[in-house]
């Protein structure tokens, strides 16, 4: 990096799987204070593109393709489309992974290095950028959400040592593609001592017992994972307290959905009736936790234990007011080390402040519906925004609809994504046509490989729905969050101003589909 002119500032940023070199790039930009950005390979490249080309990155370090159920794919012609798109490229460094003899013209191949002696990290400010992640809004481009050195520093070591116990020489896992903020925290493990162990790979390939097989070899001392995962585990019959000695397993994280209270009977049962079970919940927005473990309190059925230390959390209605015991949108009334610094090209905060700041001003309102109990237990039931939470990864409903514009056969859409009470989640697409189709089965099939193919197989719907109209309001906005509203079966009350709306019919479709709940 440093012979090819990168520098303090300088963004570099990697289209990578899960592997030892993305750390070994990783640590690299950190060293040199320059700032990191990485997406998965399996990510769409006008996903990437969307992402990267806000950021005017100086270098690229990407991988011919990528694995995905012991299947290769290739995405050399995608990464050479992204070079050429993204102008402020000056240097792309090529490892091979699927093809061990591959070489691009105009581009180098991972250099081989013999020994490193010396690693020397370039002192920088507190709040000097140390990443750039991204949490798509509702409109427009992804959010460039950008971290500080010193914030992260004092998020990831507090929550790894006080809220999960992480000890030195212990073996650190959680199960995260490269583009996800757990990726990121993962790497914090070396703050506290510990190893963080690398997956590359789907868990559930050959098998669902490939990941506790991996916890009973290495040993694994902290295994975090997804609700939905460890739900699926359940439904399938597979007990690994009955096949792998997991005797060293302390801890059993979990994120990205509300974990089931009869998922938390069954990890006593059926993985280890020793085991820690910290569940946790925060946000690429803070790359942290806003609520998690304390290893000094009781693990209760279906509850996170506490609000994480320095987080002033609280539950409010929509006037403001706090609560205890009921449905109300999480608030953090103070800030916190690891908030943004800013978002990327947002000069004056606009996009920032409108974010979090809009229904009550000077307090973070992050999106979720939670409920805080006397003992400072809590529960999250689902986003209580558009943004859909797609098996722990969040996208932006935008990112859908770009892909869509371009399917002449539809009129509008309308996208939705459902939490389930066993984990999982349910993302519904609704359309309008621009005329009557005979055959609906073959537009069925090309939204779901063009949203495959441009953007990821977390974006394709699990439903796609013909409805008469997409209901907005007055001002032009697509009403997602009240239609998600009322197909959430344990939610706060849906207050609907048929008045307010553009075209109050299309809602009063939503309003009877929901009622005779025919949607899942």
């Amino acid at each position: 990096m440093i012979e090819l002119g990168v520098g303090e500032g300088d963004r570099v940023v990697a289209v990578m799987p899960n592997i030892p070199e993305t750390v070994v790039v990783f640590m690299a930009v950190n060293a040199l204070g320059a700032i990191w950005s990485c997406c998965s390979p399996d990510f769409g490249h006008e996903t990437i593109f969307e992402r990267f080309s806000q950021i005017e990155p100086k270098l690229l370090i990407t991988v011919d393709g990528y694995w995905y159920n012991q299947k290769p794919f290739d995405r050399v012609s995608e990464i050479q489309w992204l070079v050429k798109e993204i102008t402020s490229i000056k240097n792309t460094v090529l490892l091979p992974y699927l093809n061990p003899d591959i070489q691009l013209p105009g581009v180098l191949t991972w250099p081989q290095v013999d020994e490193i002696t010396e690693i020397k990290f370039n002192r920088v400010p507190f709040d000097h950028p140390i990443w750039v992640l991204y949490s798509s809004g509702t409109t427009g481009k992804p959010k460039a959400i950008t971290h500080s050195h010193g914030g992260m520093l004092l998020e990831h070591q507090k929550y790894l040592s006080f809220h999960n116990d992480v000890k030195p020489g212990e073996n650190f896992f959680w199960f995260s593609t490269t583009g996800r903020m757990m990726w990121n925290f993962l790497q914090s493990a070396m703050l506290v001592g510990a190893t963080p162990v690398l997956y590359d790979g789907t868990p559930a390939s050959p098998d669902l017992k490939v990941l506790w097989k991996l916890s009973a070899e290495l040993p694994i001392h902290h295994f975090g994972t997804s609700a939905p995962y460890l739900t699926a585990l359940m439904k399938s019959g597979i007990r690994p307290i009955d096949l792998f000695d997991l005797s060293s397993l302390r801890s059993l994280g979990s994120t990205g959905a509300p974990l089931p209270p009869e998922v938390f009977d069954w990890i006593y049962e059926a993985i280890s009736e020793h085991v820690w079970l910290c569940s946790m919940s925060g946000g690429t927005d803070v790359c942290t936790a806003f609520v998690g473990g304390c290893v000094e309190k009781p693990v209760y059925e279906g509850h996170i234990q506490c609000r994480a230390l320095g987080c002033a959390l609280k539950s409010y209605d929509e006037a403001g007011n706090t609560m205890i015991g009921e449905l109300g949108e999480m608030v953090i009334e103070k800030p916190m080390p690891s908030m943004p610094i800013y978002f990327w090209n947002d000069a004056a905060n606009e996009r920032y402040l409108s974010s979090y700041f809009e229904q009550f001003p000077g307090k973070w309102r992050h999106g979720d519906f939670i409920k805080i109990f006397e003992d400072g237990s809590l529960i999250i039931q689902g986003r209580s925004d558009a943004t859909l939470n797609r098996k722990g990864v969040r996208i932006g409903t935008a990112e859908i609809y770009n892909a869509l514009d371009d399917i002449s056969e539809i009129k509008d859409s309308l996208i939705i994504n459902i939490e389930q009470e066993d984990g999982s989640d349910y993302m519904p697409l609704f359309i309008t046509l621009k005329d009557e189709l005979s055959d609906l089965e073959e537009l069925d099939q090309k939204i779901r490989m063009i949203l495959k193919k441009r953007c990821s197989p977390r974006h394709v719907p699990d439903q796609i729905m013909v409805v008469p109209d997409i209901p907005y309001t007055l001002s032009g906005k697509k009403m997602e969050v009240p239609v998600k509203r009322l197909f959430l079966k344990n939610k706060p009350s849906v207050k609907l101003d048929l008045g307010a709306m553009r075209n109050p019919a299309a809602m009063k479709f939503f309003i009877n589909l929901a009622s005779d709940r025919k949607l899942t």
